[in-house]
């Protein structure tokens, strides 16, 4: 996103923009020149600025090269389409008898087609670049392009009595159209705010974003740290299967000028899946043993790629069992491990959470028979929808003062693309996902950390929200105090829920660093 360097695209546009324009210039319909006189300053200023704005940008911007990474890249084809149909305008045009109501007429349904195709052409260029500033350009032209030779149209052409039927739909298209469109400029605006805010010198840090060769699968990582030299933290999301890397920076930018700070997308989800589902489309290849296989597998990557001994393990829910059990395995390759909401036991975690709704309930004069009903079902159901219905019922008696709207974090990101919005749909198909995610699943759901060796031989780190009822504080609380390890402490963050790393950033960053300082 924004990446500055030559564009062979734009180049072509240009091209496809101006030789018209050349044979134009000498095939002028008649009359033209007495409409020019009236044209408005305040356009024509527009349309300079446009032209020059859009001239340039469209060369500078590697972004709009071509590319075939995502269903984002179709904005490729539809831009370029419009340009064609620009040509082929002109070749209407110069094959007319060159007068102003030929200049003027629409063109493949398009009004004013000499002005409003380039103008669509670039606009779109800027969004498959996901360019905020060559979409401003664009639009700065055809305020003024568009509005100069609707003016000439109205001057010199005889207007058609339109059919008010067809008017209506037009109006009704044009506003969803321009809907969607401006919710799309607002998002890539804030996509690009935040990368330019949150920069990063890569001649001296890292911003990545890319696929390792990871146990036979090419995995998703993304990378960032403004200096290579730093300790070296991979975050293991949870889930099983909830890949949160493309929101990350909320939690990982007021770390990485002290930290370089890995996200993974893991076997069988997010980015990493699509990468892989020509070949493994089931997630045959998914289980908890080649989750810690693949753990081991980029802990090392990442040791050698950035020459330390020992990396930081930070893991969130789920990833705090596959945390866990790796420490346990490889201590000598972690420097020290952080369990964002720590995961104990979820049968004793939605106990907790079940009683402490129903003490709520009862205390208020509140009918329980539908908290009843739900933890009952989830009781006796394997199935992801029934602990689903059970949580929302539940956390409406002890919401989390704190909370994080991670789906307008993920719109305003600037690493939000396609195959994540693609996972998120996926995951609402509950049937599909627990088949997909079937053993991950089956082992978090009868998983007891009791069950497996107390005892951990690096500094082990427990942050959790106040209010974290899906990985209960409360067991949290009493697990720290059970284990043993070179340094063991627990930070609650106040007000917060399962995820405090989102809904409390700053207070998050506060923590990790005052924990790692001791390790």
């Amino acid at each position: 996103m924004v990446h500055f360097g030559f564009s062979y695209v734009g180049v072509i546009y240009l091209l496809m923009l101006f030789i018209p324009n050349i044979f134009w210039a000498k095939n002028q319909p008649k009359d033209y020149d007495k409409y020019v006189g009236n044209e408005k300053k305040s356009l024509l200023l527009f349309e300079r600025a446009g032209e020059v704005l859009t001239s340039a940008l469209c060369l500078i911007f590697s972004d709009f090269n071509i590319r075939t990474d995502s269903l984002w890249c179709l904005w490729l084809p539809l831009s370029f389409i419009f340009m064609v149909l620009y040509e082929l305008y002109w070749i209407r045009y110069f094959r007319s008898e060159k007068t102003m109501a030929d200049m003027y007429s629409s063109f493949a349904g398009f009004p004013v087609a000499g002005a409003s195709l380039p103008c669509l052409g670039f606009f779109t260029l800027g969004v498959y670049g996901t360019n905020i500033f060559l979409i401003l350009a664009s639009i700065i032209l055809s305020i003024g392009h568009i509005g100069i030779h609707l003016m000439h149209r109205k001057e010199s052409v005889e207007a058609k009595k339109p059919n008010k039927a067809v008017k209506v739909v037009k109006i009704l298209l044009l506003i969803l159209i321009t809907a969607i469109l401006l919710v799309i400029v607002i998002a890539i605006g804030g996509r690009n705010f935040n990368w330019f805010t949150h920069y990063i010198d890569t001649s001296k840090g890292v911003n990545e974003s890319i696929y390792v060769p990871i146990g036979g699968q090419e995995q998703y990582l993304l990378i960032r740290g403004k200096d290579k030299s730093n300790p070296v933290i991979l975050y293991i999301h949870g889930g099983p299967a909830g890949p949160d890397s493309p929101i990350s920076p909320v939690f990982t930018d007021p770390l990485i000028d002290d930290y370089t700070i890995v996200c993974w997308d893991q076997r069988g989800c997010g980015r990493t899946y699509f990468r892989n589902c020509d070949d493994d489309p089931d997630n045959k290849t998914v289980s908890f043993d080649q989750a810690l296989k693949d753990t081991d597998e980029l802990v090392d990557y990442l040791r050698g790629r950035f020459n330390t001994d020992k990396v930081i393990l930070m893991c969130h829910s789920y990833g705090t069992i596959v945390g866990t059990r790796y420490v346990q395995q490889h201590s000598e390759k972690v420097e020290a491990y952080i369990g964002i909401g720590q995961f104990v036991s979820y049968r004793r975690s939605n106990e907790i959470s079940y009683n402490e709704a129903v003490e709520i309930a009862r205390s208020t004069g509140k009918d329980t028979s539908k908290l009843d009903s739900l933890y009952n079902a989830y009781l006796n159901s394997d199935s992801l929808s029934d602990y689903l219905a059970f949580r929302k019922e539940a956390n409406k008696y002890h919401p989390a003062e704190r909370k994080a709207n991670t789906l307008m974090l993920a719109m305003f990101s600037p690493y939000t693309g396609m195959d994540d919005l693609r996972w998120l749909l996926k995951q609402k198909d509950l049937d599909d996902f627990s088949e997909l995610e079937k053993p991950l699943l089956e082992l978090a759901a009868s998983y007891d950390i009791y069950e497996q060796d107390m005892h951990y031989d690096v500094p082990m780190y427990f942050i959790s929200g106040e209010m974290d009822y899906v990985c209960n504080t409360s067991l949290v609380g009493t697990f720290y105090q059970e284990i043993t390890a070179p340094e063991v402490e627990f930070v609650v963050i106040s007000g917060g829920g399962h995820t405090p790393h989102y809904e409390s950033p700053k207070l998050f960053a506060d923590a990790v660093r005052g924990l790692l300082q001791h390790s």
